[in-house]
């Protein structure tokens, strides 16, 4: 015999923000706990096994800070809270939910959408130098970046310098038009997309005649030391040892630096190892220096990429054994 239960939710917005596009979350409520969803007005109807229906009841009761508020829910949100109930981290999850990094100037808040993003969060703010490796999509520029604005318009901060190597897979600078700065721009676009999440466009260019926030190629770093600045070297995997040293050692007093990257998206020639990866083995133990690895779990984009990560890894692993042995 079946079990049925039925959950009212409090209004038609709420019923939406729960069920998502197209019922898409429902759907996969029900691939996660065997569970049959069927929304009618603004009641859940859940069909089941006794057990089926329990997980579903507790995912979803789990997930009302977000409908409650009308908040749009991803498959990433109820990722994250059937991981909170397997492993019996109910506390975790709702310092989770509760805890708002940020909120734009069009008044969204960002929150982490994993623990191991919160956790990559509470690095940077305890921390003078963290690292964080993982996969497109994990957040890793964009929380940093937002962790970051946020410091400088509380005047923890008295600049803010974004950088990254400009390298790319078959693409030199010299052949794109324009000026240097012209040049790199479009290596820099994901850092300004952060920016203009939280201060308006025509501050950000106030600003950065100003020289409180700098977006600039890691050549602009050398012989410098950066004091009472927050610094994001993004894309990191595609700088040299060198040049990795280099901007480590820039960092001067009451500084805050992170490092983000991924390691299998390397765009140097084969024969150059990463700066990335060389800092990971000889900093991983050093004092006051955070580590934060993200995975494909943490992919918070379209639920496309997780996959794609997926099937690139289990691609990649075979491949990387035979080099191994070779």
């Amino acid at each position: 015999m079946g079990t049925t239960l039925t959950i009212d939710l409090p209004t038609p917005a709420s019923a939406i923000a729960l069920a998502g596009t197209q019922e898409a979350n429902l759907k996969y409520l029900s691939q996660q706990t065997g569970a049959s969803l069927v929304l009618r007005g603004q009641s859940v109807l859940i069909t089941g096994t006794e057990n089926q229906v329990e997980l579903c009841q507790k995912l979803i009761r789990s997930l009302e800070p977000y409908w409650s508020q009308d908040k749009p829910i991803t498959e990433v949100d109820i990722q994250t809270v059937r991981h909170a109930i397997n492993t019996h981290r109910e506390d975790d999850l709702e310092m989770l939910q509760r805890d708002v990094i940020v909120r734009t100037r069009k008044g969204e808040e960002i929150r982490a959408k994993t623990f191991r993003q919160r956790q990559y969060i509470e690095s940077i703010r305890k921390h003078d130098l963290t690292f964080c490796i993982g996969p497109a999509g994990t957040g890793k520029t964009y929380l940093a970046a937002m962790v970051a604005v946020q410091a400088l318009l509380a005047n923890q901060y008295e600049r803010l310098i974004l950088t990254r190597p400009a390298v790319e897979a078959g693409e030199k600078l010299g052949f794109l038009p324009g000026d240097l700065q012209q040049k790199v721009n479009p290596y820099l676009r994901p850092l300004y997309d952060a920016l203009y999440e939280m201060i308006d466009p025509e501050k950000i260019a106030n600003l950065m005649e100003r020289g409180v926030i700098e977006v600039a190629p890691i050549a602009y770093m050398r012989g410098r030391t950066l004091n009472n600045a927050f610094v994001i070297l993004d894309e990191a995997q595609n700088t040299t040892p060198a040049q990795m040293k280099m901007v480590l050692t820039r960092i001067g007093f009451r500084s805050r630096m992170v490092v983000t990257g991924d390691i299998t998206q390397t765009d140097l020639p084969s024969y150059q190892e990463s700066g990335l990866a060389v800092a990971q083995r000889i900093l991983k133990n050093v004092e006051g220096i955070a580590f934060c690895e993200l995975s494909k779990a943490d992919v918070v984009r379209h639920a496309l990429v997780q996959r794609i990560v997926a099937a690139y890894e289990a691609f990649e692993q075979p491949q990387k054994g035979k080099e191994d042995k070779g």
